[in-house]
């Protein structure tokens, strides 16, 4: 089996920036069209703690932009769902009390879902139909071929990652399986940085990131079974008798024990089947369809998702309850961001001054929460336990994410415009 390499996706990560580079050198990136088949004004949502108001039901196909605002009393997400009802089209997350956050997609024909989610779990309020008419959305005009082999190159990226966590989650359940808790603990927070950086791709598909990666509160308060990377984590560092959970109430042992031998396995065996699935999709017609269908909207989005996931849960501390190995995945989200961002940077900075001007920000806000990100480890050589972080590298942590997420959450509609 494969020897763990912490470092091993950022091969592939530098390969994959090298070459978009050599793309935009190729040939000027042209002023890009909006999505073929036509674009729809602007849409706005209200989101409230019991109800979700989208204020039309049908669009054409083409670049569609939702406004969201909440108007309620919880941190609040808006999804736009595939027909199924599972698979996410497009997100915004983490949309605060009284503040608004902008949803841009390249919507193909055909039927949707929308829905809110106050409180951030649980299936949401005001689920209602979407429909989506006129001609399948191509990507077309003087950059569609260099907009094509952006999206080909993050699902190179993509694959990859998995590739690699596939026998990563292997060895993992085999050292927890077995009892080797030492093993087990030092291979924890290294397999799940390839998850990660590609986290938004399980989130997609349903109940899948559930069953891979819920803390033990969501999967209860949602009414799930709780299995997954943190099911392990809590029996590898066992918390003591009058610890809470992550919410700050419920006692650490209500309704859990250590699992039995037989426990681990079912556990480990689980992730590892939920894992080969992951696998099985990325390498599979579906995942690249996908990909197709979103074209570089997708790349910005998940530039985006990946930095939501860190306020949202890496910077508080709640990911990793037990481990206090939040810094690793907070580092991976920020690699998976920054990679994503890579693909459609030019296209961003062909935008004209104000595109320039954004990509600058942007730039600027990755190197500075890079860098103090880097005052406490690396993802190669470790990073310190998450709970010897002052309030002040906390706090400031906190202020980079929000000074980047502001030009980052423009990035969608410029790429697009």
């Amino acid at each position: 089996m494969r020897t763990l390499r912490p470092t091993a996706g950022r091969a592939l990560t530098a390969a994959v920036v090298v070459a978009v580079s050599a793309l935009a050198l190729s040939g000027c990136v042209a002023k890009a069209d909006t999505a073929a088949a036509g674009s729809s004004a602007g849409l706005t949502v209200t989101s409230t703690d019991d109800a979700c108001q989208v204020s039309g039901s049908t669009a054409q196909s083409g670049t569609l932009a939702f406004d969201v605002t909440n108007g309620g009393s919880q941190v609040t997400e808006f999804y736009l769902l595939a027909e199924d009802g599972l698979r996410i089209v497009g997100e915004v997350e983490n949309v605060a009390p009284g503040a608004s956050r902008s949803l841009t997609v390249v919507a193909q024909p055909g039927s949707y879902f929308t829905v809110c989610k106050p409180g951030m779990v649980g299936d949401g309020v005001g689920r209602a139909d979407f429909t989506v008419s006129g001609d399948a959305v191509t990507v077309d005009g003087p950059d569609g071929e260099l907009k094509q082999q952006a999206v080909d190159l993050y699902a190179a990226f993509v694959k990859d990652q998995v590739a690699q966590l596939l026998p990563a989650v292997q060895q993992l359940a085999d050292a927890y399986e077995a009892g080797d808790d030492a093993a087990a603990q030092a291979a924890f927070p290294q397999v799940r940085a390839y998850y990660e950086r590609i986290e938004p791709v399980a989130e997609a598909l349903g109940d899948l990131d559930p069953r891979i990666d819920y803390r033990e509160v969501d999967a209860v308060a949602e009414g799930l079974d709780w299995t997954g990377f943190h099911r392990i984590e809590k029996d590898l560092w066992v918390p003591a008798q009058d610890a809470l959970n992550s919410d700050g109430e419920t006692p650490a042992w209500q309704g859990w024990a250590p699992s039995t031998p037989e426990e681990r396995a079912a556990y480990g065996d689980g992730l590892v089947a939920d894992v080969q699935e992951l696998y099985d999709y990325v390498h599979g017609p579906e995942f690249q369809q996908s990909l197709d269908a979103q074209g570089v909207a997708g790349l910005s989005n998940g530039a985006i998702a990946l930095l939501d996931e860190v306020a949202t849960g890496k910077i508080t501390g709640e990911e990793d309850w037990w481990s206090g190995t939040d810094l690793y995945d907070f580092a991976a989200n920020v690699e998976g961001s920054k990679m994503a961002f890579s693909l459609v940077r030019d296209f961003a900075d062909s935008k004209g001054q104000d595109g320039t001007s954004l990509v600058s920000r942007i730039d600027a806000g990755y190197s500075d929460l890079e860098a103090a990100l880097a005052a406490h480890g690396s993802l190669a050589d470790g990073f310190v336990g998450y709970r010897t972080l002052t309030d002040a590298d906390k706090r400031e942590l906190t202020d980079l994410i929000n000074a980047l997420a502001e030009p980052l959450s423009r990035l969608t509609t410029t790429v697009l415009d």
